[in-house]
């Protein structure tokens, strides 16, 4: 398609386009080829375009001097003179009976205008400069920010849910309780990226789960919502059970957390802990199924909210945590909490 509209382009702009496209590719291949050691192969390209533009440079120069010395063009006078020169001999021998008749002289053929030749300098420069604008604009097509934003900038992700998965009894009999979609909505917050101290980086992974509390026999509602970037991985859950925030300070001292503080969020009775997550493999090849042991982790901080000032028993978790074993600031994770539990309480968007 592109050779196609190259040939009805008229010779005086088809031709110093060709010429200048083909010093181009050939002088930028035989470049690569002798600096960047492309190969025999990338030369020999370079150097046919640069036969072929030589060929095209000699085909132009012979039109240039045929415009400038054109041939001289037989006239028609000698044309006739040369037609009866033949007859001329039997004319004098014939005889001639009646007397010569003057013949009325021809009236002069009317001259038409010349015509304007294009000029042959002003299309190779006319040539030159499309190709330099066309040029410019292949440069500029991935340079100049859209009136959209940088469409090369990734989308966050948004939240998913299983729809067509039923509901588990203890979120019916749980008066209040919140889905995992309720949940990741509220957490999947355009600003979290800043409040954990990565402004540049968006979700690239976001879901919520309706899970249960272990060792509850499925009666006890824990909603789950996660939320990944490439640093960070944020969760949240939310227990209903008649666990209160400082029964499980006291339950501390028995186990692997550390680091822990007690403070107030928006009210609430607070605490904040440290621990490390658990690590399973799981082979989904040739193994039949069979994972590695389970292994320690990379240490997570988690900031335990209760659901109300009066501490009557459940609460939320807020747990981030990172493959390098880096952590934000606890004030990062105070910030997120104080963010999101306002979406939770008064709903989401």
């Amino acid at each position: 398609m592109l050779g196609f509209l190259v040939r009805l382009l008229p010779f005086w702009v088809r031709e110093p386009l060709l010429i200048l496209v083909g010093t181009v590719f050939g002088v930028r291949i035989l470049y690569l080829a002798l600096v960047d050691d492309a190969g025999w192969v990338a030369a020999a390209i370079g150097a046919v375009f640069l036969l072929g533009t030589a060929l095209r440079v000699r085909v132009v120069v012979h039109a240039l001097r045929a415009r400038r010395h054109p041939a001289p063009a037989p006239s028609a006078g000698d044309a006739g003179d040369r037609g009866d020169a033949g007859d001329r001999g039997v004319a004098a021998d014939a005889k001639v009976t009646a007397p010569a008749t003057p013949q009325p002289e021809a009236a002069p053929a009317a001259r038409r205008p010349a015509e304007k030749e294009p000029n042959a300098w002003g299309q190779a420069a006319l040539a030159i400069g499309l190709f330099a604008v066309i040029g410019a604009a292949f440069w500029f097509q991935d340079r100049l920010p859209t009136p959209g934003g940088d469409d090369a900038a990734p989308e966050a992700a948004t939240c998913r849910h299983d729809e067509d998965a039923k509901l588990p009894s203890a979120y019916r009999t749980t008066p209040g309780a919140v889905t995992g979609e309720d949940l990741c909505r509220a957490l999947n917050l355009p600003a979290l990226p800043g409040l954990l101290g990565t402004p540049t980086e968006t979700a690239t992974y976001a879901s919520g789960t309706d899970n249960t509390a272990p060792l509850t026999d499925r009666k006890v509602a824990q909603p789950e919502a996660r939320i990944e970037f490439d640093t960070y991985t944020v969760e949240l859950s939310a227990t209903y059970n008649k666990l209160t925030v400082d029964q499980y300070q006291g339950l501390t001292a028995y186990g692997n957390e550390t680091d822990v503080k007690e403070l107030t969020v928006l009210g609430r009775p607070a605490l904040l802990t440290s621990d490390h997550m658990m690590k399973i493999q799981i082979d989904l090849g040739s193994g039949g199924g069979s994972g590695g042991p389970v292994e320690q982790g990379p240490l997570a901080r988690t900031l335990t909210v209760a659901f109300d000032a009066q501490d009557r028993g459940g609460s939320y978790d807020f747990t981030v945590w990172s493959e390098s074993g880096a952590l934000p600031e606890d004030r990062a994770v105070i910030s997120i909490a104080e963010e999101v539990l306002p979406r939770i309480a008064h709903g989401t968007e």
